[in-house]
């Protein structure tokens, strides 16, 4: 188990925090920025930069796209931060990342080459929408209730099909994952089991659910393939919300990830209780910088999205 010797976390955001245009100031101002996304259009054999800075939007949007270049972009922002010496790694001791933001954390912490990563996640998105290609299926983000109203909601709509929880991000917001109807049904019938609200998401398929084990079992094969490090620092995993640093430990997480729910409120709450008191999210997003202040009002968070953000951010401020 990693021990802690500081009190500053590094977190990377999940699919959804896309949007056209991402990075594209920070590659245009600093030469380590763009640099990293001339690499990666170079272990690709594609121009990712592409669709990241100019579009369409729905090419970005396309989970095989936007999975790689959300993880370049975060640490392209995160790059052009250390070039201007306004973060220094060494005072980071733990870190994590919701979903597919777990390799960009797994980079970060020296377990996963960048190369590596890149290519995971590449496949990871083209094997997830196969997936979701194959069935009808989605995803509802339910608000106001606990774990077992969750549960009793799934309970209540898996007569419909293959339902389960997703996400589990913060107090009282829980996402479902399953088959088309019965997502539909999960949210007609939410508000009859103790919740506020139900949303329906706008994703192509029901990601961390089983509907998804093709996608982890190919993924599987392609982890073996890739050299897995012990991580540096304090490296927190989202199917137990638990540390790990052992590498045949987190290959298997990364695989069964795919098909289990992602406990980031868990995670967080491990980090506080391990002494951790400030937050830092570099990416496309304020996502995670949002959850935290509902997961922990009191705890320390900056984000950087955008090069306005910059000023946010002075010199070993963490």
């Amino acid at each position: 188990m990693s021990t802690l010797s500081g009190r500053s976390m590094m977190t990377f955001p999940g699919q959804g925090a896309q949007v056209v245009g991402m990075g594209l100031d920070f590659a245009e101002r600093f030469p380590a920025a763009r640099d990293l996304y001339r690499k990666a259009d170079e272990i690709l054999g594609f121009p990712l930069s592409e669709p990241c800075f100019r579009g369409p939007d729905a090419e970005l949007h396309r989970t095989e796209i936007c999975q790689p270049g959300i993880l370049v972009t975060s640490l392209a922002i995160l790059a052009a931060l250390e070039s201007e010496r306004r973060i220094d790694r060494e005072e980071f001791s733990a870190t994590a990342g919701l979903s597919l933001g777990e390799y960009t954390a797994l980079v970060f912490s020296g377990a996963l080459d960048f190369a590596d990563a890149l290519r995971l996640v590449r496949n990871r998105g083209r094997y997830m929408q196969e997936c979701s290609d194959r069935e009808p299926s989605g995803m509802v983000s339910l608000l106001g209730g606990d774990e077992e109203s969750a549960r009793n909601v799934c309970r209540a709509a898996s007569g419909k099909g293959i339902i389960g929880i997703a996400n589990q991000n913060a107090p009282e917001q829980w996402v479902l994952s399953g088959a088309k109807a019965a997502v539909d049904e999960a949210a007609r019938v939410a508000p009859t089991l103790g919740f506020r609200k139900a949303i329906p998401l706008k994703v192509s398929g029901a990601f961390h659910s089983e509907l998804m084990r093709s996608a982890a079992t190919k993924l599987a094969a392609d982890l073996q393939s890739v050299t897995i490090r012990r991580p540096r620092i304090g490296f927190l995993t989202n199917v137990t919300g638990a540390f790990v640093d052992d590498p045949e430990a987190i290959r298997r997480h990364l695989a069964e990830q795919v098909v289990s729910p992602v406990l980031w409120e868990r995670c967080v709450k491990t980090a506080i209780a391990a002494g951790i008191g400030s937050f830092f999210e570099p990416g496309p997003s304020k996502v995670l910088t949002g959850l935290l202040r509902k997961i922990s009002p009191d705890a320390t968070s900056v984000s950087c999205e955008k090069l306005a953000d910059l000023e946010r951010v002075p010199a070993r401020t963490l």
